[in-house]
């Protein structure tokens, strides 16, 4: 195309107007000049209503998109999904949000989680303990603030457990060895502060003791060589020893083994090593050294998924040395192997890989431990009981990375939708205008004129004017006031609607998980039971697969009142699931005391209530601060003359509630269940049987009854769905017969049992907001 041909384009496509006498640059004769034209003040005007309207356009999408985006944020993101642990430490770091769990066994293949040992202390209801028992915020609370907690060994010392770790430091983005004490086998540790502390990256800190010295191997490949440290004043005071390897060792640990000490490290500088899939091997007299390599080394150099790079401590069970290895395939640290070591000498060496009886949680980014584990140590204590510790994250590395990079490009194809719309609507007629460009205009002789070519400017005018052709060419192809043309509409407005969604998610809304709230520094589980019968089985199996992927969950126990119970087998749980059958159709069944339910805390939730993970969770950490009161997440106000039940909204006009619907709330079942069957409370099971009605009504008046503060506590839930409305299997079908047969229990409950018209509770008076 000539130059002529390419400016004349340029020239008739988005134009800026100059001064008062209008017009713009053209190219005429084969060089730019100015054109004049009369009546340029009413195109001037023209141009400027194009573009007050384009600016008016862009405001009202781009503020209509914020409200969407914020109001998805509103009710899709939970309120700690920044980690509301600490402000010291607990940053999202790209590297992980680490934690460290403890686990026990009868032997180093049979681990069970601290959770299903039921580990039960009267003074907290943080008990029973769940993992994980170290995390970012146990360090950052006790004044060193930690992004996260990774690569746990133990030295078992009698009774105490010590537990050295890698703490992120969440100032200087390196690691640290931290330090922490246990005097109950690991169910609570005591942080102790940071062991050692070097102007490099340290990790993974096998400890060990040889003639009567305590000795640390920590990773400081950073450095260039492997350091030996020695206890001063253990735990805290650390000297440096010796240096034992003038080589940038990753993971390294050393075992005494047939008559030899055996050291295991990878170095990954070498130009054809494979990073995260080379082992190699070294062997010495002491484990002080000195050190000579094994003749098969690099001992692996293959696929990073087969364990080559060590993950914890090796140890011995039943005659046999079993080394631990990290996959790293999908992701650094997916997941741990166990290979027993058959041959070890100093010219050969083979393992077999073996299960590692750790079972993988299901729940996914939910659980603490449900993307990756890397790193386990096991040992056995005097008792003759194992005890382990084990490092596990819910996301993968480069998670906020990734993210962010999702997000930035949903932010562009936001843009480019709303554009587009724009141009569909002919409020923006082009996309970049031309005055934008750079162009000569400097004078020029005939003899340069002649040899003159396209420059690097004039290219990019003619691109950004075939770029502004786009949008009479879509008005072209695309008539808004056909049907074809709405539906494209339609489709491009959803089509921003949706990215803006997932923008915001990318970017604002963390990994997605939905967290458990510590209490004292402490997780623990629940059991949630839901009473139902046959009739209602879509709703109950709908309602197993989303709550047993929360992660408070421990087992959830069905209550089957009436025809024939389900398999086990038709249910898609991540957690265990009981179904408890009972012999007669009532309502008192669902406070029936259950010798198999461990977990203290019990929430009763009904099967056609459909909430998210997290108002679960919230309602859980508020009633571990008083396990002594009924919390839940549908309050009511008992109140008039006579007593009349009426809903949520009559509560709320007078700013309090004193009943708390049991069909969602959370209580301690041995105290719970105690009262609703004693003997006092025998005519009011009468009254439930009779009406088949009111058993939640009754709890409250007994809780009250046996307690002259207050017994109920609010927790305003995100949503909830009714899923009982799909399936046409409501129970109370009649709202108002429901309320009027609950108006008359209340009338004999109060009888009987003492008026909770007295016992209000105002709403939002906590600080957290959760009762808003």
């Amino acid at each position: 195309m000539g130059m002529s041909n390419m400016v004349g384009i340029a020239s008739s496509t988005c134009q800026v107007g100059g001064g008062g006498g209008g017009g713009g640059w053209g190219w005429s004769g084969g060089a730019w000049s100015r054109r004049v034209s009369s009546g340029g003040g009413g195109n001037m005007k023209k141009n400027e209503t194009s573009k007050n309207l384009a600016v008016l356009y862009f405001v009202c999408a781009f503020g209509f998109l914020g409200v969407v985006g914020s109001i998805y944020a509103r009710l899709m993101f939970s309120p700690n999904v920044h980690g509301m642990l600490t402000k010291l430490g607990c940053v999202e770091d790209n590297e992980g949000s680490w934690a460290i769990g403890v686990f026990y066994g009868d032997s180093p293949f049979s681990l069970k989680p601290i959770e299903d040992v039921n580990i039960q202390k009267d003074k907290s209801a943080a008990w029973p303990v769940a993992n994980p028992v170290v995390t970012c915020a146990t360090v950052s609370e006790a004044g060193f603030p930690t992004n996260f907690v990774a690569d746990p060994f133990l030295y078992v010392q009698g009774d105490i457990l010590y537990l050295f770790f890698e703490a992120k430091n969440a100032v200087t983005m390196q690691g640290d060895i931290g330090a922490a004490r246990s005097i109950d086998k690991g169910a609570t540790w005591q942080p102790l502060g940071i062991a050692l502390d070097e102007d490099w990256h340290l990790s993974y800190p096998y400890v060990f003791e040889f003639n009567g010295n305590m000795y640390m191997l920590p990773e400081g490949s950073g450095k260039g060589e492997l350091r030996l440290y020695r206890s001063v004043k253990f735990p805290l005071e650390w000297t440096l020893d010796r240096v034992l390897l003038k080589r940038p060792l990753v993971d390294s640990f050393i075992i005494s083994y047939d008559g030899k000490y055996w050291l295991f490290g990878s170095d990954h500088t070498d130009i054809s090593s494979k990073n995260n899939g080379q082992l190699e091997i070294w062997y010495s007299s002491s484990p002080l050294g000195p050190w000579k390599p094994h003749k098969r080394n690099p001992i692996y150099n293959s696929d990073r998924r087969f364990g080559a790079r060590n993950g914890g401590r090796p140890f011995q069970y039943n005659g046999y040395l079993y080394r631990v290895g990290q996959d790293c395939g999908e992701t650094y640290g997916k997941h741990i192997r166990i290979f027993r070591v058959d041959v070890l000498t100093i010219d050969d060496f083979r393992e077999v890989e073996v299960p590692s009886g750790i079972q993988e949680s299901v729940k996914g980014i939910n659980a603490w431990n449900g993307t990756r584990y890397h790193h386990l140590d096991v040992q056995q204590l005097s008792s003759g009981e194992w005890v382990a510790v084990l490092d596990a994250d819910r996301v993968s590395s480069g998670d906020p990375n990734q993210r962010f990079i999702l997000g930035c490009a949903s932010a562009v194809g936001v843009a480019t939708v709303v554009i587009l719309i724009g141009m569909l609507l002919g409020t923006v007629k082009c996309l970049v205008p031309l005055s934008w460009c750079p162009h000569n205009l400097g004078k020029r002789s005939d003899t340069l004129l002649a040899w003159e070519r396209p420059t690097l400017s004039s290219k990019m005018r003619l691109f950004c004017s075939r770029l502004n052709r786009i949008s009479s060419y879509l008005r072209t192809k695309v008539n808004p006031r056909t049907f074809t043309g709405r539906s494209v509409l339609a489709l491009a407005i959803f089509a921003a609607v949706v990215l803006m969604c997932i923008g915001v998610k990318d970017i604002y809304g963390g990994s997605g998980a939905q967290e458990a709230y510590p209490y004292n520094g402490h997780y623990s589980q629940f059991t949630l039971l839901t009473m139902t019968y046959d009739a209602r089985l879509w709703n109950l199996k709908m309602f197993v697969k989303h709550y047993s992927r929360c992660s408070s969950v421990h087992e959830i126990v069905v209550v089957w009142n009436k025809g024939t119970p389900p398999l086990l087998s038709e249910f898609d749980s991540a957690v265990p699931v009981r179904i408890r059958i009972e012999e007669q159709n009532s309502l008192n069944n669902r406070f029936k005391a259950d010798p198999l339910i461990k977990m203290r805390a019990v929430l009763e939730l009904d099967d056609d209530i459909m909430m998210p993970c997290d108002d679960l969770e919230r309602g859980f950490r508020v009633w571990r601060e008083h396990p002594q009161r009924i919390v839940g997440f549908y309050p009511r106000l008992i109140n008039g003359s006579p007593l009349e039940y009426r809903a949520e909204k009559h509560a709320r006009k007078h700013n309090g509630y004193n009943m708390i619907l049991t069909g969602a709330a959370f209580i301690d079942h041995n105290m719970a269940f105690k009262r609703y069957w004693s003997k006092e409370a025998a005519a009011g099971r009468e009254i439930v049987d009779k009406v088949f009605n009111c058993e939640d009504v009754l709890l409250n008046y007994l809780y009250a009854n046996a307690s002259s503060s207050k017994t109920v506590e609010y927790v305003r839930p995100t949503f909830a769905i009714d899923t009982s409305k799909f399936s046409g299997v409501a129970i109370s079908g009649n709202t108002q017969v429901h309320y009027n047969i609950r108006s008359n229990c209340l009338q004999k409950f109060a009888e009987l049992y003492g008026s909770i018209a007295d016992r209000k509770s105002e709403f939002s008076w906590r600080t957290d907001g959760w009762d808003g």
